[in-house]
């Protein structure tokens, strides 16, 4: 079978079965990075991230547990929790990514041997879950006496068989092969026999399985996998906020509980909506993302401000120094702002995603690919530092197979449309209807707002082009009222095409293009970047007399490095002051600076007074890559209230 064919023919396979999302993505094996921001980050995936990841896996035993169940060693259970099997099923889907833009012999083989241990320790009738194989009769602590009778509460076992599939699907998806896909197979099938109307009622305790048997449906196109799916969903109740089991689904209104499951049960609910007709569902996320979006959300669009429980607080409980803001809940957000745009082709998600993605996620991993954050705060009081490897290892292991995976969010369509949804230079290849379009995108975004579309259709044909014009342009950092810039964007955005100014319509937040498109054709945006203040909503306490710094889908920091003290904690910001971006080719890899004036808190025996200091804050996704340090995202402005060094005292 041919490698480019086997994503077509996963959409035949639920097309044939009647409903679908109305928007479809245009895939990663269809879409080429070109960039020097995302391929460079791609590569260093490949080359640090998923080998070093895969060492891990080695060193800690996870592996072992395989080999162990498959009886191939001697041994127990090596590993802490009973989900540890799904960091194998993580890497091995990253590197099914990675493999399709590198190819690469010596990492093929070490995941073709992964997966030969996850066959060999399966099950004759199916079943995957190394802890009880290797001892069925004393599991782990938090598995039950039989299988699945705690998976509500602790075992994961339904979870990992949902990385199972995403991992399976994914790596068919890239190379074509059943190897693994079988197994998956194997397994959902028993699921199907044992759960449903018929069998055990259980709904997962950390979700993902839902949106792993929608992906197996995709492909085989067997009705059963997203009839369990949606069980599975409509199984929640009378349990706990903390895995969203506190309401039937299509009653829950707000985000609450474990970030991580929330996001995915969020996903979940998305597929069963487009796939099997479930507009109940549809009206729950609408209110579920309108709350996140007014009360519950980071500037960074990190989401989960408590670490106790990894999950969202009371509404507009948005802290700095402690923020949890896990970075499998900011990969978790992007699926779901993904779907809801699939629904719906609304910009908005889009500019939710990108802003995760840039900000949120990103922050997780560090530039040399090799050092990760778990939680991923907006302060830092110098403490906080990368770690190379957790004992809950979900975040790197997550980070490995969703960095290879972002230029498939880059384009979508949708009968004679396209999406333009990311900006990366990039070149695509996709399938209009009975036409195809190859698109061609040139840009140094996210530093530079110019980009350059060039058309390449087979042949003259008409359609739409929707490009996304970005909230921050048209002065909205997120939807909702939850943040707003200091001041307005007074500069306008600029759309060409073949060099001559376009009327456009605005549409949903995209500029519609609708032209018979000919060889050769090309659209150039230009969207302005200029640095912009943000202001949170003053029922954010945390952030009050504060002010963010963004330019263009870049949130900013004040980090220790750039300050004589060493200090960011007595900064403070002038709103009126003077400020500009400058790229700084040798700074963390390349990148735009915010440079300017600020004052600098001077505090004695018997007073505090200010000084004027030169100021530069780099992207919050760079920060803690120079060792640790104060850093700020949210800083004090000047109100005033607080005199220049020199002047007399107060009375």
């Amino acid at each position: 079978m041919k490698k480019i064919a086997v994503f077509a023919l996963m959409t035949a396979a639920s097309l044939a079965c009647g409903q679908d999302y109305p928007i479809r993505p245009v895939p990663f094996t269809s879409v080429k990075a070109e960039d020097s921001f995302w391929l460079p980050r791609i590569r260093k995936n490949h080359d640090v991230t998923i080998p070093i990841a895969i060492s891990h896996c080695y060193a800690t035993g996870r592996v072992d547990n395989f080999l162990i169940a498959a009886k191939l060693k001697p041994g127990k259970f090596q590993t802490q929790y009973p989900f540890d099997d799904t960091d194998i099923y993580k890497i091995i889907e990253g590197a099914s990514y990675s493999l399709r833009m590198f190819p690469d012999k010596t990492l093929e083989a070490r995941i073709d041997t992964l997966i030969q241990y996850i066959r060999l320790a399966q099950e004759p009738d199916g079943y995957l879950y190394t802890c009880r194989t290797i001892n069925p009769e004393n599991p782990h602590e938090w598995a039950g006496k039989n299988r699945w009778e705690k998976d509500p509460e602790l075992s994961h076992e339904l979870y990992n068989c949902g990385h199972l599939y995403e991992s399976a699907a994914a790596h068919y998806g890239a190379t074509g092969r059943r190897t693994l896909l079988d197994v998956a197979l194997k397994n959902a099938d028993l699921l199907c026999r044992d759960f449903g109307p018929d069998g055990f009622a259980y709904y997962p305790g950390h979700q993902i399985v839902e949106m792993g048997l929608v992906k197996l449906f995709r492909i085989t196109g067997r009705r059963e996998y997203l009839d369990l799916a949606a069980f599975f969903l409509d199984s929640r109740r009378n349990g706990e906020e903390y895995n969203q089991a506190h309401l039937p689904v299509s009653e829950q209104t707000e985000p609450v509980g474990h970030a991580v499951r929330a996001t995915y049960m969020y996903s979940g609910m998305a597929d069963a909506a487009a796939m099997a007709g479930k507009p109940e569902y549809l009206a729950a996320l609408d209110a579920i993302w309108g709350n996140l979006l007014k009360n519950k959300i980071y500037i960074t669009g990190g989401i989960g401000a408590e670490a106790g429980h990894e999950g969202f607080s009371a509404p507009y409980v948005l802290p700095n120094l402690k923020a949890y803001n896990e970075t499998c809940a900011s990969i978790g957000m992007v699926y779901w702002s993904h779907r809801m745009f699939l629904l719906s082709g609304d910009a908005r998600y889009i500019d939710v995603l990108e802003r995760v993605l840039y900000n949120g996620m990103l922050s997780g991993v560090s530039l040399s690919g090799d050092r990760f954050f778990y939680p991923n705060p907006l302060e830092s009081d110098g403490h906080d530092e990368r770690s190379a490897w957790f004992g809950c290892a979900c975040c790197p292991s997550n980070v490995c197979r969703f960095i290879p995976s972002v230029p498939g969010y880059a384009y979508a369509v949708s009968d004679d449309r396209v999406y333009v949804n990311l900006f990366i230079q990039s070149s695509a290849s996709i399938p209009l209807g009975t036409k195809s379009v190859r698109l061609v995108q040139q840009t140094e975004y996210p530093w530079d707002g110019k980009i350059v579309l060039k058309v390449e259709p087979a042949g003259s044909a008409e359609f739409e082009i929707l490009i996304r014009i970005p909230g921050w342009v048209g002065n909205e950092p997120l939807p909702g009222n939850l943040y707003s810039f200091a001041d307005k964007n007074g500069s306008d955005l600029s759309i060409r095409v073949n060099g001559k100014p376009a009327a456009v319509q605005i549409e949903k937040g995209y500029a519609v293009l609708k032209r018979r498109w000919r060889r050769n054709d090309t659209v150039e945006l230009r969207l302005p970047m200029p640095v912009r203040r943000i202001l949170a909503n003053p029922k954010v306490k945390d952030d009050a007399g504060k002010a963010a710094l963004q330019r263009g889908p870049i949130v900013y920091c004040a980090e220790w490095p750039e300050f004589q003290d060493r200090r960011t904690s007595n900064i403070v910001l002038n709103l009126d002051a003077p400020i500009h971006a400058e790229f700084v080719p040798g700074l963390l890899g390349g990148v735009a600076v915010v440079r300017g004036r600020a004052a600098a808190l001077v505090r004695t025996a018997t007073d505090t007074v200010q000084t004027e200091t030169d100021f530069t804050a780099i992207p919050y996704f760079a920060w803690a890559n120079r060792g640790k340090g104060e850093m700020e995202v949210w800083i004090p402005f000047n109100s005033g209230a607080l005199r220049p060094a020199g002047s007399p005292a107060n009375p």
